[in-house]
């Protein structure tokens, strides 16, 4: 079964307000997002690079929850998440959002379909409907029915990395964050996890991806470049059908990548 699709394409479901980030380093103020005013579209797939250390990951866990800005706000399928408590904001996550790292981060003490399972039991008792769903979305991403049973230590990483994403629909979030899901692959098995994620996002789902390498961003309609704490520039893709990785390389020298 395929992620539920956002019900206006055109309406924002990610949207900032002055979001800024800063941390205390050896007592002094280092400034990582600065009064970042941002809107993520229902549907789209957005990918955010920049060079090191420029705030992309922090923009990332901003985004979905995962680390609180200093200032400003971040409303997410129109709930403002700064405004939520700790218990509240966990819960509203497991429902909205669905995370895949450059780790995997399975539970290798659990079988794949396990796996799926436990994140389903954070939103729901109903088995029978989480054991359906779960066997859907493995079949989605094409893992034989042989590897349901298997803890992950048995799977390759490009295989890991598909469960790592059957496991990020399960709850059908509203947007799924990844953080460098090719980060640690080989170049057939990134192609992989990058067609899937291709088709999941055809399929309607939301996505917002880090990543530093060019033929992985070429895949998303937006690529917002992140500098001294905030979107200086964006290239748009949508609506290429080739040479995607040819403009890619071209805005990215422009911006001295």
């Amino acid at each position: 079964m395929p992620p539920t699709p956002q019900e206006d394409p055109d309406s924002a479901v990610i949207t900032t307000d002055k979001l800024s980030k800063s941390f205390s380093v050896g007592g002094a103020q280092q400034h990582v997002l600065r009064n970042l005013d941002l809107e993520i579209t229902a549907g789209s797939f957005t990918v955010v690079m920049g060079p090191s250390g420029a705030g992309k990951s922090t923009l990332l866990y901003a985004l979905s929850g995962l680390d609180r800005p200093t200032l400003g706000t971040v409303r997410l399928d129109g709930t403002d998440l700064t405004a939520l408590g700790e218990d509240a904001l966990a819960r509203f996550r497991r429902g909205h959002c669905g995370f895949v790292f450059q780790q995997v981060h399975l539970l290798d003490s659990l079988t794949v379909l396990e796996n799926l399972l436990v994140v389903g039991l954070l939103v729901s008792r109903d088995r029978g409907a989480l054991a359906d769903r779960a066997r859907s979305l493995l079949e989605r991403v094409n893992l034989p029915e042989r590897d349901w049973t298997k803890v992950p230590t048995m799977l390759s990483g490009g295989e890991a990395q598909r469960v790592a994403i059957a496991r990020a629909l399960m709850n059908r979030p509203a947007v799924v964050f990844a953080d460098e899901p090719t980060g640690q692959l080989g170049s057939e098995q990134s192609a992989a996890v990058l067609d899937l994620l291709s088709d999941v996002h055809a399929d309607g789902q939301t996505i917002v991806m880090v990543t530093h390498d060019v033929r992985s961003a070429a895949r998303a309609e937006r690529v917002l470049y992140l500098r001294d704490g905030h979107v200086s520039h964006e290239c748009s893709l949508s609506g290429r059908t080739d040479q995607r990785t040819q403009a890619l390389t071209s805005f990215l020298t422009e911006m001295g990548w």
